[in-house]
């Protein structure tokens, strides 16, 4: 656990997280001072997001051919090449909004393959039994450096100019693409596929469907985001203004987006120790119940102190629930198609993002915001109950047992043709 490549890699990933912070907030404040139009300054997130839906199954099918860690470096380079590029243009009075949006673009892209290659690593350089203990440590650094360091610094460049706020996060990427150049070993599948790389993705999306816990887990996630957004599209408005429900303050917003991610350090420490006691099932079923009736909360209990602690909760049991659920699908999926299962559940995932979003804004249009908030916790709730007739311990051994097997057939078959 406590090897140099997993140290390599948690810096790494501390690095472009925190590069990753500065870039979403930085270069959507750089767009406000392009352009003041709603629809323009939106395009800039969309196009950050977008190759998630494009790109995400070939990111996939790569990760499952190509050596992981180099993916990732490339990935990193790519971002801080990109970022430099436009961080130039600011500095020589040429930055325009066509080339924030290619820059967004590019970074987004760069984002697919880092992170589908990061989530399949992990299993090459930790032992089976403590990817709980390595995953609660990857999501607590990740948490720490998207919010509580790249938000905060993100804000102080842009008082400084475009050109710190693009070149920072282009030196972090860089920075984290020669760390992981010193991970030493092969972080390549044994007999990568030569088919086409739609005949991959084909077979990916097969699996996943045709496997009943990683199917649950699959769909469970996308309705668990789903609702989340619709949650959260709308929730500033019930708590900042005057003329909302609770009355804080823009600062006291920011205080409050900070204890969610406070929980979800707290939270991600904890997981592998939670299940370790009471088992991943249970964990992760008690997780998911918890986070979806504390939904309620703020409708029931519209106070500060009351959704400030509602903050940490579900901040905690997300974290929990989300190491859970990307240890088991490592321990579940062979090492050979990890890259193509982890992007498939991540499409799905971010996929009902944005629908969820717009759902949440819609009803919230025709029946207020706590028919939204009600409707998004009724629907967690329910995605619990169904989810935990399909994934139970015995399912989840039975899968894990398999595969075991599978990679020690596999195993077999690599030797016996070694030595052939």
């Amino acid at each position: 656990m406590t090897g140099r490549p997993f140290r390599r890699l948690v810096a790494a990933s501390g690095l472009s997280n925190v590069a990753d912070g500065i870039t979403v907030v930085g270069v959507s404040l750089v767009a406000v001072t392009l352009t003041r139009s709603p629809v323009l300054v939106s395009l800039v997130s969309a196009a950050a997001t977008l190759p998630w839906l494009l790109l995400a199954l070939h990111a996939g099918a790569l990760a499952d051919r190509h050596d992981r860690r180099r993916i990732m470096v490339a990935a990193n380079t790519l971002r801080a090449a990109a970022l430099a590029g436009v961080a130039l243009t600011a500095w020589l009075g040429l930055l325009s909004l066509p080339v924030l949006l290619a820059g967004a673009l590019l970074t987004g892209v760069a984002e697919v393959l880092a992170d589908t290659s990061a989530q399949s690593v992990l299993p090459m350089v930790v032992p089976r039994e403590r990817l709980g203990e390595a995953n609660g440590r990857l999501v607590a650094v990740q948490t720490v450096g998207n919010n509580f360091l790249g938000a905060p610094v993100a804000g102080v460049l842009v008082g400084i100019g475009a050109t710190a706020t693009l070149g920072t996060p282009a030196l972090l990427y860089a920075a984290a693409a020669l760390t992981l150049l010193g991970m030493r070993g092969r972080f390549r599948v044994e007999t990568p596929s030569t088919r086409p790389l739609r005949a991959d993705i084909a077979e990916g999306l097969r699996y996943l469907w045709g496997h009943r816990v990683l199917r649950s887990l699959a769909l469970f996630s996308g309705v668990l985001n789903f609702a989340n957004a619709a949650y959260f599209a709308v929730f500033v408005l019930w708590v900042v203004g005057e003329e909302s429900r609770v009355g804080l303050t823009s600062a006291g917003y920011g205080v409050l987006t900070a204890a969610l991610a406070a929980g979800a350090v707290a939270g991600s420490l904890v997981a592998d120790r939670l299940t370790r006691r009471a088992g991943q099932v249970r964990t992760l079923i008690v997780a998911d119940l918890v986070n979806g009736l504390l939904l309620f909360v703020p409708v029931l209990l519209p106070t500060v102190p009351g959704i400030a602690v509602t903050a940490v909760l579900l901040g905690a049991t997300n974290a929990v629930s989300n190491v859970v659920i990307v240890s088991l699908r490592q321990r579940i999926v062979p090492g050979a198609m990890l890259g193509r299962i982890n992007a498939t559940a991540r499409l799905i995932g971010m996929g009902a993002t944005p629908l969820g979003a717009a759902a949440g804004g819609f009803l919230a249009d025709r029946a207020g915001l706590p028919a939204v908030f009600c409707a998004a916790a009724v629907l967690c709730v329910v995605a619990v109950a169904v989810v935990s007739r399909s994934v139970t311990t015995a399912s989840v051994a039975a899968a894990e047992e398999a595969a075991r097997a599978a990679e020690a057939a596999r195993a077999e078959e690599i030797r016996a043709g070694e030595t052939a």
